[in-house]
């Protein structure tokens, strides 16, 4: 199902939202924004406190917050974060009511999807595989793409959530096959970071000014759309934080522990893995994916910023 079949029916519905961090926050907002009442856990103050600004209920613990919830909205980091929400000494499947369905944007294995699913399904609890895609603007917009493993009947019981958080839900088949589909996309998104910042770094290394070879990239062959979102933020030196290294860093583990378990080889994906490291390595684990320019300066001597600025100037 997508958007272009229509958007889903504006349904309210008490959500419980756990993980609020940057993606968690932003879809808490478009929740709220469809009239839709929600109740958000997240062990960081700050982030509970934007809950309640933007006219959320703050929860004391997951149990806590999911108690009166139709859906509960996973968008923690990990799968071992989404065990503890759901199976912890605090967890939310022994409070929510049967029939509650569990919405897992969180990217993780399908291995573990189909865990958690399993697990679920014997507390009477249905659970959608749903993975997004579409970053912190995307959400904020209320633009995600949901990428759903699970039956019919679940995504219908996560269908207003969802539809007021994205603008294409597409069901991909069984649990599984959402983290499977999105483990695919993660490793060509975070491949395609790791090619801007090598293309663009070469190309000032070469001589060419960064957005005369932004302008030409976007209108020709070689562009993608994180050459088109990253590159100007790149040469600008707009490095505030929408997916971070340790985030694909994780993202492309998943898609090359899957490629060992099958036999697959990934060798391009696995050099995307390294660009990432050395990011990390030079402190940036916590920071904006566009900082793995910072990788290609150190190796080649150039500042991309600089080289931006000082062809701006000429053209002052």
């Amino acid at each position: 199902m997508t958007q272009s079949e229509g958007r889903v029916p504006a349904v309210r519905q008490t959500v419980a939202c756990i993980g609020l961090g940057a993606m968690g926050s932003a879809m808490a907002g478009r929740l709220l924004g469809a009239g839709h009442c929600v109740h958000g856990f997240d062990p960081d103050a700050e982030a509970m406190q934007r809950l309640v600004a933007l006219g959320g209920l703050a929860a004391t613990n997951p149990a806590d917050a999911v108690r009166a919830a139709d859906v509960l909205l996973l968008a923690v980091h990990d799968a071992a974060q989404v065990e503890q929400v759901l199976f912890g000494t605090e967890g939310a499947a022994s409070v929510l009511r049967p029939g509650g369905v569990v919405w897992l944007a969180s990217t993780v294995t399908a291995d573990a999807a189909r865990s958690f699913a399993i697990r679920l399904q014997a507390m009477d609890l249905p659970m959608v595989d749903g993975p997004v895609s579409g970053g912190v603007t995307g959400a904020r917009a209320g633009e995600l793409t949901v990428i759903a493993g699970g039956t019919a009947a679940a995504l219908a019981a996560a269908g207003a959530a969802m539809g007021a958080c994205a603008s294409a839900i597409h069901h991909v088949g069984p649990v599984g096959a959402g983290s499977t589909v999105k483990m695919i996309n993660n490793l060509l998104a975070a491949s395609h970071v790791a090619l801007t910042a090598e293309a663009l770094a070469f190309g000032v290394r070469a001589g060419v000014a960064p957005d005369k070879l932004i302008d030409v990239v976007r209108q020709s062959s070689g562009n993608s759309r994180m050459f088109d979102k990253r590159a100007p933020r790149m040469a600008a030196g707009e490095h505030a934080s929408q997916a971070t290294v340790k985030t694909f860093m994780k993202d492309l583990g998943i898609a090359l522990d899957t490629a060992r378990d099958l036999s697959f080889p990934t060798p391009m994906a696995a050099t995307a893995q390294q660009v990432f490291a050395m990011a990390a390595g030079l402190g940036h684990a916590a920071e904006s994916d566009t900082l793995l320019v910072r990788v290609y300066e150190r190796l080649a001597g150039i500042d991309v910023e600089a080289a931006a600025a000082a062809e701006e100037g000429k053209q002052a």
